[in-house]
């Protein structure tokens, strides 16, 4: 496993100590890939949202007005 050191300010340190100290993780390393981990699926669920946006169908003006007419009739 390769190692990389990185800095924080001290609140983001004492941050990731205090989630560690709380049994979430068990140390430091283990909080940075869970957060890595998170950033990857986090991407990979936008980039399929743009997929399934640009697959789902010709797109179509959007009236502002209306929509802003809509809103307010149902209020």
């Amino acid at each position: 496993m390769a190692t990389m050191n990185i800095s924080l300010p001290d609140q983001m340190k004492n941050w990731v100590e205090e989630s560690v100290q709380s049994g979430l993780y068990a140390n430091a390393s283990d909080y940075m890939r869970s957060l890595i981990r998170q950033d990857h699926l986090k991407m990979a669920q936008l980039r399929q949202a743009l997929v399934d946006g640009e697959n789902s169908g010709t797109p179509t003006e959007f009236d502002f007005n209306a929509f802003v007419a809509a809103k307010k009739a149902t209020q």
